[in-house]
């Protein structure tokens, strides 16, 4: 899949009407599980005053709690439009708009425009992209003290949900797919951009990862 296609999955399956649930969802109940635990993560390693990097940040979840918490600025880089339009409405109730920069487009394709942050973070991101490896490097690279990530663990009762969840995909003429990428390969990629694992926690189907520069 190239890019082209990927941002048109993305699209496609990240529309307007899943963009609107999601948000109502996140104003009743705060941010999902997978996504606190990285937040309380983040938070013990000191966000005062940090910039922040949210990749595929949906509706906006990491950079609305982080801003409230104490964090200076943020750029929210999406491939969904939805997606922003949400996460910019959020910030705009929240009184925060002007702190955050919302990019739309693939992050590997923009991310030679993207200046370094202090922390980056991809929620539940690289199981949607094709080429982890130039996901990951580049977004890795460009965290100046953590790199925060949520993504599907590598275990042998969840791989056969990634070829059926593509086969419903491929049915509904859909771009998007899911991807599964095994944690040593993912930490070897971050490993060689200089960082160190600080913290790790799994549940039933995701895991949560802090690295540290």
């Amino acid at each position: 899949m190239n890019c082209c296609s990927h941002c048109a999955g993305i699209e496609k399956e990240f529309g307007e009407k899943t963009a609107a649930r999601d948000l109502r969802r996140y104003r009743r109940k705060g941010p999902l599980a997978g996504t606190r635990i990285l937040l309380e993560a983040l938070r013990r390693e000191g966000i005062a005053g940090v910039t922040l990097l949210d990749i595929g940040g949906g509706v906006g979840a990491i950079h609305h709690e982080l801003l409230a918490a104490g964090a200076s600025r943020a750029t929210h880089v999406d491939a969904s439009t939805a997606y922003l339009a949400a996460a910019r409405e959020e910030a705009r109730r929240r009184g925060h708009e002007s702190r955050v920069t919302f990019r739309q487009g693939d992050f590997v394709e923009l991310a030679p425009e993207l200046p370094p942050a202090d922390v980056v973070t991809l929620d539940r991101v690289i199981c949607c992209y094709p080429d982890m490896q130039r996901l990951v490097g580049l977004s890795a690279a460009r965290a100046r003290r953590l790199y925060g990530l949520v993504y599907p663990r590598d275990r042998w009762w969840l791989r056969p949900a990634f070829p059926l969840s593509n086969l419903y995909f491929r049915l509904r003429r859909c771009p998007f797919r899911i991807y599964r990428h095994p944690r040593e390969a993912v930490d070897e990629v971050i490993r060689g951009q200089g960082l160190e694992r600080r913290f790790r926690a799994t549940m039933p189907l995701w895991q949560v990862v802090v690295y540290a520069r």
